[in-house]
């Protein structure tokens, strides 16, 4: 499937039972002992250094439908927003839920926590999905750091899942819808380093969850009046063909966080492909002792196709690769 351009391959048959307590327990597992599979998946000959995926696992929350992990170019992360709508729409469709107009609720267990997507139904066929975050919150707002050969840049640091860089585009000297996109790789990467060197992490969930995902550029607007457009560089230099739904999430957390974004009110959001995720306030929360709000985010996902990948036991690439 694809959600505004970005895809995400679901897999459903030739991953293992996958054994853990918890969702980060199977996660780690993954990691540990079955990456070969990741790579087969994501990588070349079969997908490329921006594929995206998705493997169900057994649930371990009460009341969530299914449970997720995610895979990414290098790794596994906590939280997909663009996945998370393309699951919301093949969970209703494929009768892992059952549907009921004229909306279905889907829990989703992701390892940074249960979401809920809630997709629109009408005869039988889902539409549009919005899906409420776990709590947000901002880490950082205005702070300085220093970027090697950009200078003293100023950033805000926000999670809505995963944790992100969020700064305008225009402190690097780019435009989020002129620069080429490897100018902007270049950057978000570089400034995703900083910040790590520069402003420690914490999740009151456990050291799985505190790291650095990636850097969103911004084109400095906020999606009230007119969508703002954003460029999430993330994992290792994949670039997010949509608006990402866990970026909308970090960057209204941190507006909230300014006083600037207003409970109920829509924000949207444009990727590099034009399409658009729109974004509200949702609930007031906690993240431990931080303050903290539930974002809602919506768009579309589509189906692309289906696929069987085989790898021959005499074939020295099959595993997959990487260039560069």
């Amino acid at each position: 499937m694809h959600t505004g351009g970005e895809p995400v391959r679901i897999v459903l048959k030739g991953y293992p039972e996958i054994p853990g307590a918890t969702i980060l327990d199977k996660r780690r597992y993954a990691r540990d002992h079955l990456d070969h599979l990741r790579r087969i998946v994501i990588h070349e000959p079969r997908g490329h250094d921006d594929m995206y995926g998705v493997v169900p696992v057994a649930p371990d929350l009460p009341g969530a439908d299914l449970a997720v992990l995610f895979l990414t170019n290098d790794g596994y992360s906590t939280m997909c927003g663009h996945a998370v709508i393309a699951l919301g729409r093949w969970a209703v469709e494929s009768g892992l839920v059952a549907p009921r107009e004229p909306e279905t609720q889907v829990a989703i267990q992701c390892p940074c926590g249960l979401v809920t997507a809630t997709v629109a139904v009408r005869n039988g066929r889902a539409g549009a999905v919005t899906f409420e975050s776990v709590p947000a919150f901002a880490v950082a707002v205005d702070r300085d750091i220093e970027v090697p050969g950009l200078g003293h840049v100023t950033v805000d640091v926000g999670y809505g899942g995963a944790f992100y860089v969020l700064v305008p585009a225009a402190r690097a000297r780019l435009d989020v819808s002129r620069s080429a996109v490897r100018d902007l790789v270049e950057v978000g990467d570089a400034i995703a380093r900083a910040a790590e060197r520069q402003i420690p992490l914490d999740h009151p969930d456990g050291g799985d969850l505190a790291f650095y995902y990636g850097t969103i550029l911004t084109d400095g607007g906020d999606g009230a009046a007119r969508p703002s457009t954003n460029v999430c560089v993330f994992a290792d230099r994949q670039v997010d063909r949509s608006a990402t739904g866990s970026g909308v999430t970090a960057r209204l957390a941190v507006e909230h966080a300014r006083g600037r974004a207003r409970p109920g009110a829509e924000y949207r959001f444009r990727s590099l492909t034009g399409d658009v995720f729109t974004g509200r306030i949702g609930r007031s929360s906690t993240a431990g002792a931080r303050e903290a709000v539930t974002v809602l985010v919506g768009g579309r996902a589509y189906y692309t196709g289906r696929a069987q990948f085989t790898v021959e036991p005499d074939d020295p690439l099959g595993g997959g690769f990487r260039l560069g």
